[in-house]
């Protein structure tokens, strides 16, 4: 069998955005810094957009759907970073550090 009728398949896309978006999650519960959970979280982005262009490249005949999407949620990311990165800034310049159980203050 051939190496490039494996990239002909949907599932493996599929597979890859599944092992993102279980890193991402994982990233998430186990990182103990504001950067590394913003890294997790971008890596859930990235599985949620490789996701939409398998379905439109596999599943639907309008190739301008799922890039839309793809855009949309870059858009969403790159606002995101900019948010959180302003946060981390800010919550670094009060408490001299970015981990997360240093921020007891901040606690409801």
């Amino acid at each position: 069998m051939r190496s490039d009728l494996i990239f002909d398949q949907p599932h493996v896309y599929l597979l890859l955005a599944g092992f993102l978006f279980a890193v991402g999650v994982y990233g998430l519960v186990r990182r103990r810094t504001l950067i590394g959970m913003l890294i997790a979280g971008e890596l859930i982005f990235s599985a949620a957009s490789l996701n939409f262009m398998t379905c439109n490249r596999f599943f639907v005949p309008d190739p301008s759907v799922g890039q839309i999407f793809v855009l949309f949620i870059m858009g969403l990311a790159a606002a995101e970073v900019a948010v959180a990165l302003s946060i981390i800034i800010a919550v670094y310049r009060n408490y001299r550090s970015i981990n997360t159980r240093d921020l007891s203050d901040l606690k409801g």
